[in-house]
């Protein structure tokens, strides 16, 4: 069985990008760097969510399903920078080539990861690969966005047409799933600005596990699964999240109905 990895990453504004690109001196804040930021986004685009390359990786969560088991986990440790976790990332595809799957992985989180390798100098072959190093690549790669390397799970359910495009909390309780526990992505900011680190990784760990399940049905619905094999696979999960003693893994399993 191929390997399935599941990922998800949090971000906050990358505000040394942000100074450089607009001469904003040392003295000003990051907080009203940001604020600035955010406000030209909103003038131009009614929205003050920045373009993926003016933002900064600071946890990426994966859930892996290899053989008999399934874990979830945060790349690096807390204290490990940018650098650090995009090069992981990508060097376990190099390593295993695993399928890839996301919740709007297309759309953002893929794209960031791509950036911020970029100004990183991090290398990734196989990720890379659209069949130059290997024939196969060419039919089916991990940055095509209708091949199946990766799948961008919101992409797929809404049939690649954005308006119809529904977010991972509303998908994960309409299925009796948890959801978002304790924050969301516009929380992420505020939580680094007061030094909350773990809690962004644990917030980014239930998302992924939200995303792995949902999954999971997706392949019952297309007849990868049997409806006992799906079962199989929730249990499995269930299973490795009671054995957890974190705080954020007793409330998924508590709210995991």
């Amino acid at each position: 069985m191929v390997p399935i990895l599941v990922f998800d990453i949090e971000t906050i504004p990358d505000v040394a990008g942000i100074r450089k690109l607009w001469d904003i001196a040392a003295d000003v804040s990051d907080a009203a760097v940001v604020e600035l930021a955010s406000q030209r986004r909103r003038q131009a685009t009614g929205s003050d969510f920045l373009q993926p390359h003016l933002h900064r990786i600071v946890a990426i969560s994966c859930a892996l399903r290899d053989g008999d088991s399934v874990k979830i986990w945060s790349l690096g440790t807390a204290q490990d920078d940018e650098r650090e976790l995009v090069r992981r990332f990508f060097d376990g595809i190099d390593r295993y080539t695993p399928q890839l799957v996301s919740w709007n992985g297309s759309g953002f989180d893929l794209p960031v990861l791509h950036y911020r390798a970029f100004f990183h100098g991090v290398t990734a072959l196989r990720y890379w690969d659209q069949g130059e190093d290997d024939r196969e690549f060419k039919f089916n790669n991990y940055l095509s966005r209708f091949h199946a390397r990766h799948l961008d799970l919101m992409d797929v359910l809404a049939g690649y047409q954005n308006r119809a495009n529904a977010s991972l909390d509303d998908m994960a309780r309409l299925t009796g799933l948890p959801g978002k526990l304790g924050m969301d992505g516009a929380q992420v900011w505020p939580a680094w600005q007061r030094g909350e680190i773990d809690a962004i990784r644990a917030y980014c760990e239930t998302d992924v596990a939200n995303t792995y399940l949902l999954f999971q049905r997706f392949q019952m619905m297309r007849g990868q699964l049997t409806p006992e094999g799906y079962e199989r696979e929730v249990a499995l999960l269930r299973a490795w999240v009671g054995e957890q003693p974190a705080a954020h893994w007793k409330a998924f399993g508590a709210a995991w109905v």
